[in-house]
């Protein structure tokens, strides 16, 4: 994965110095020789800086992209159907694949066992298919992307919708696009598992599949986008961005083609708000954070509930299914996706008792529910149970428009559950068309995510990663490593040693100087004041004894080590550091960033480098390490931390009446001016 970054450079014989020259075989040429001559050659040309990193591998991603693109949009329209099938039999014992609500069902009590078998089938798919299936699938897929290399096993690719559509066609108040993203990416994955690709190039793949599911599923691709960028790619690059457009644009595309181009939940002509109005969009979105913090809250809770039963998890998502069950005899329309009960609450058709206790009775199913550990999604049941705060909030918010802010309620509840303001807002405004209300979603937005990050370390998406022992950090920065170069950092008062000095001066040297001893990295340095190689610590102290070349062998080894092998063997002090310095240097430049660097020093494993001059590599500039890298990262802290006051201002005194007359007389006033002191 660093093969793109490293630049190797070694020391080899100059023409003008070359074995047959200077009568050195090879072997003396690596291991010293008699004339401790050579030059530095670059067998890879560093690459020049540029604003990103990316390369012309990145349009073989983007036309792999667009083939999982075209699939991502197959799933997507093969799950909904899929739903749609299961539900239609399930509450209307029809045989029909067309997406329906179990909303105008007539089962009454008899609809109880209908989410009880279909949670008893998730946990038997569970315990004997894949556990993964468990859960709503964007952890999923961000553990595997954070710490499985963006590998995942294709049964899960299979599994995952069957069990989401099980879940959800039998009354699960889930939405289908977790599973779809989780579904989505593993198609992605497994598709580039078949190719020559590094972890990094996998994620691309992987994410431009569940951005594809999500885009065919909503018709919202730059909201797919943005959700994969502020939740699955952890970086803002090229290589990764433009696949995974070009993705979620190709499946918008199929979409539109071949299922339907039009908006999901089209607007119905909100009003615009005034200042007032966007004051509300403020408590609104403090209002959706601290329903994300309930909602949080509540699913964790649940899980943790489950979790002191003394019975198998396979069980559990039966159990949930019990709740789900009696809570849909009283309210149906907690039952399934939802989709027409966000159409209605963005129409402002649902009276307000309804609207209360859809809000209680969604909110309790969802949290058991997903608590359980059965398959479904989230997206929606966010939608729909911050729409009804939201429809709620309009009641007496300005405007006095239940479709509009319950709009707003809706992108900030999304916003604060998932720590995703651009893509709550953009989400919002894609769903409906509703552009003119941009701004009081993005006021909403934001506000809800400050107040989630505050009040909550995790979220419902990070704590599940969390719980499995892994640390996500969704904070995007520039490296300083990247910004830094090796010039500024770099330590330019070094000791050099001379080819002809005895070994045994040398560790003599290393004994008095602690300095010296310190540096651990001797650059070896002609009369002539030409870098011909370099001696380490390790190397002198492993110059004992025995035949040289295998002790100097099992020192490089082992660098910063001697063996005890050494430690026993007479002491050969008068070898000379010529045979015993490396020509075979890694260096660096001073104009190269410490990222650079950084890379080389893993993939070589060497610690410390010389830095030379990039016009005449046998000039010596300075030494750099990872004490110097550390510094780098030192700076950021610094700037992090440190606080002080730059400017400030001081009072202005009044010009009395006595001034005035100095001023007349010609005298020179005392100084009373205002000032700023930095």
């Amino acid at each position: 994965m660093l093969s793109g970054l490293q630049t190797l450079f070694r020391v080899t014989p100059d023409s003008s110095e070359s074995p047959e020259a200077t009568g050195e075989s090879d072997s003396d040429l690596l291991l010293g020789g008699k004339s401790g001559a050579g030059s530095i050659r670059a067998l890879f040309a560093p690459k020049a800086l540029g604003d990103f990193t990316v390369d012309w591998r990145v349009l073989i991603l983007s036309g792999l992209a667009i083939i999982i693109g075209v699939i991502g949009a197959g799933i997507a329209a093969l799950l909904m159907a899929m739903i749609g099938l299961i539900t239609n039999i399930a509450y209307y014992h029809r045989f029909s694949t067309a997406l329906v609500s179990p909303t105008h069902m007539t089962l009454g009590w008899w609809s109880v066992p209908i989410p009880i078998i279909g949670g008893l089938i998730i946990g038997l798919m569970a315990r004997y298919g894949s556990e993964r299936i468990r859960g709503h699938g964007i952890p999923e897929a961000m553990e595997t992307i954070l710490v499985g290399g963006s590998k995942v096993e294709p049964r899960l690719a299979i599994l995952k919708p069957i069990s989401s559509a099980i879940s959800i066609g039998t009354g699960g108040p889930f939405g289908a696009e977790g599973p779809i993203i989780l579904t989505g990416g593993a198609f992605g994955s497994v598709i580039g598992q078949f190719f020559h690709l590094t972890a990094a190039e996998r994620k691309t793949l992987l994410v431009a599949g569940a951005a594809a599911g999500m885009a065919a599923t909503f018709n919202t691709p730059i909201a797919a986008v943005l959700l994969a960028v502020e939740l699955l790619l952890f970086e803002w690059k090229p290589r990764s961005l433009v696949p995974v457009a070009l993705a979620s644009a190709t499946a918008t595309v199929i979409r539109r083609q071949f299922i339907s181009a039009a908006l999901l939940f089209p607007e119905t002509h909100y009003p615009h708000l005034g200042v007032d109005g966007l004051l509300a969009a403020a408590v609104a979105g403090v209002l959706g954070g601290a329903l994300a913090w309930l909602l949080t809250l509540g699913v964790y809770g649940a899980e943790d509930a489950f979790r002191k039963l003394p019975i198998h998890w396979m069980w559990w998502p039966a159990l949930g299914g019990v709740v789900v069950g009696v809570v849909g005899v009283f309210f149906p329309r907690a039952l399934g996706v939802g989709y027409d009960t966000i159409r209605a609450e963005l129409a402002g058709s649902l009276p307000l008792q309804l609207l209360i206790g859809f809000l209680i009775a969604k909110g309790v199913i969802w949290c058991i529910a997903l608590g359980s550990g059965t398959s479904g999604g989230i997206l929606a049941p966010v939608l729909l149970i911050g729409g009804a705060l939201g429809s709620l909030e309009g009641a007496i918010f300005p405007g006095h428009s239940l479709g509009l802010w319950a709009l707003i309620g809706m992108s900030a509840a999304l916003a604060g559950v998932m720590r995703s303001p651009l893509t709550g807002a953009i989400f919002a405004l894609e769903l409906t068309g509703a552009f003119g209300s941009l701004l009081p979603l993005l006021i909403a937005c934001v506000i809800a995510h400050v107040f989630s990050t505050l009040i909550l370390k995790r979220s419902i998406l990070t704590e599940k990663v969390a719980r499995r022992g892994f640390h996500v950090s969704r904070e995007y920065a520039v490296d300083p490593l990247e910004t830094l170069k090796v010039a500024e950092v770099m330590r330019d008062q070094v000791a050099t040693v001379a080819p002809d000095l005895a070994l045994g001066s040398l560790r003599t040297r290393l004994d008095e100087d602690p300095a010296l001893w310190e540096q651990r990295l001797y650059p070896v340095v002609a009369s002539s004041g030409r870098l011909v190689g370099v001696l380490s610590r390790t190397d002198v102290l492993a110059a004992k004894g025995g035949k040289p070349d295998e002790t100097l062998n099992e020192a490089r080894k082992a660098p910063g080590a001697m063996t005890d092998e050494a430690e026993s063997q007479p002491d050969h002090a008068g070898r000379l550091v010529a045979q015993v310095m490396r020509r075979d240097m890694v260096v660096a430049y001073p104009d190269e960033t410490l990222r650079t660097v950084a890379a080389r020093m893993v993939s070589t494993n060497a610690w410390r480098l010389p830095v030379v001059a990039r016009d005449d590599y046998h000039r010596l500039l300075g030494l750099i390490s990872q004490r110097e890298l550390l510094r780098a990262r030192g700076r950021l802290l610094d700037e992090e931390r440190r606080r002080e006051r730059v400017l400030r201002l001081t009072r202005v005194r009044p010009i009395s009446g006595q001034t005035k007359r100095s001023e007349q007389s010609g005298r020179q006033p005392e100084q009373s001016t205002e000032r700023a002191e930095a």
